[in-house]
């Protein structure tokens, strides 16, 4: 069997995206060769790479995955080049639309039929599909929307946890829990590195909880794990939009959202990789192209201030969760799960001392090579 060359999507969509130049063709993301060209989506959602840093230099020398090459490069987001041609630079050929924003009726309005049109895509894949489920509003408008089975990850004392079964228990579902051990992130951790390709310690702390649920999800036998990534960049969902502060260059909030946006390319790897490794198929109906034009429209009044953050998105939520659901905010994974917390620990106790520079990802090179490593 011929292995694919493009994913995501098929051929003529892309090939009219390319001669339209339409970044958002309704798609959930795709990369890859089409007419010996390599292509990525705007938003970066799937995963491409190539052999170096210069060049796209030979037909070989491109994969979908980083363990393929000897020095993987990811491929720029909004980027199309033939093979052979030097390396684009990002959204050379697509860039992310800057509409005018909407009027907030008419702004609801259509994240309301994006969301739905998301779902039904997500829906009409023959997959059995689970959800990683922390008990926030993204991941439970998820769950709502495909109607699918619940999970969560993390330590027996951990936010995410507790959280989950509150916000299952008043969306009346079930939940099955993944409870952790130190001896989980030890054994995962080099499995992590491996798919990614990355070993600072904020990348690993954040998939670790994926790749643990994943293994269970496809232990279950399911096929695709539906995760909400995508909403707090797309809505408003962190503090630095609302504070402006140095981690942002915007003066509005409507500008740090953009900049949210424009980090998806660089972070969704990852994720992507690190679900594909248990066997799954990563789902992540927020980032379907339809939510994303949705969400560029949103002006600054629906998206966040001091009192609230992903205001216009909690409002469609409200329409299918509980309000105590609808309205909760959550931990970013890593903190929720503890699993920082414990990997932390897990390199104090192997004699990386926090007064180590980035003790975390020497104690993670460590677990990662045969050989040891300086702990100095």
């Amino acid at each position: 069997m011929t292995a694919p060359r493009l994913r995501g999507i098929e051929p003529p969509v892309v090939r009219t995206a390319l001669e339209n130049r339409d970044p958002l063709p309704g798609t959930t993301g795709f990369a890859g060769a089409v007419d010996n060209r390599l292509v990525r989506d705007v938003l970066g959602r799937v995963p491409l790479f190539v052999d170096g840093d210069s060049s796209t230099t030979a037909e070989s020398a491109w994969a979908f995955e980083p363990t393929a090459l000897e020095e993987p490069t990811l491929f720029p987001a909004g980027a199309a080049a033939a093979v052979g041609e030097p390396l684009p630079d990002l959204e050379s050929h697509w860039a992310l639309p800057d509409p005018t924003p909407a009027a907030p009726d008419a702004a609801l309005e259509g994240l309301a039929d994006a969301i739905e049109t998301a779902a039904d895509a997500a829906r009409r894949d023959d997959r059995d599909i689970a959800v990683a489920f922390s008990g926030g509003v993204d991941s439970a408008l998820v769950a709502e929307l495909l109607d699918a089975p619940l999970y969560v990850v993390g330590f027996p004392d951990s936010h995410d946890v507790e959280a989950a079964r509150t916000a299952a228990d008043a969306m009346g579902r079930d939940l099955t829990v993944v409870d952790l051990e130190p001896a989980d992130l030890e054994r995962a951790v080099p499995e992590v590195a491996r798919a990614t390709g990355r070993t600072n310690a904020m990348d690993v702390q954040i998939a670790l909880p994926l790749f643990l649920v994943g293994e269970r999800v496809a232990a279950d036998g399911f096929d695709a794990l539906a995760v909400g990534q995508g909403a707090d960049e797309l809505f408003g969902g962190y503090e630095k939009v609302v504070r402006l502060d140095h981690r942002v260059e915007a003066e509005t909030v409507r500008g740090a959202v953009r900049e949210g946006i424009r980090s998806l390319p660089a972070q969704l790897p990852r994720d992507v990789l690190t679900i594909r490794a248990t066997g799954l198929e990563p789902v992540a109906p927020f980032l379907h192209d339809a939510v994303v034009a949705a969400a560029l429209r949103f002006p600054d009044e629906l998206l966040a201030d001091d009192d609230e953050r992903k205001r216009g998105f909690r409002r469609i939520a409200a329409e299918y969760l509980p309000a105590e659901v609808a309205t909760r905010d959550k931990k970013a994974v890593q903190y929720g799960s503890l699993v920082a917390r414990e990997l932390d620990r897990l390199a104090r106790q192997a004699g990386y001392k926090r007064r180590i520079d980035d003790h975390v990802a020497k104690y993670v090179a460590a677990l990662c090579s045969d050989g040891p490593t300086s702990r100095e």
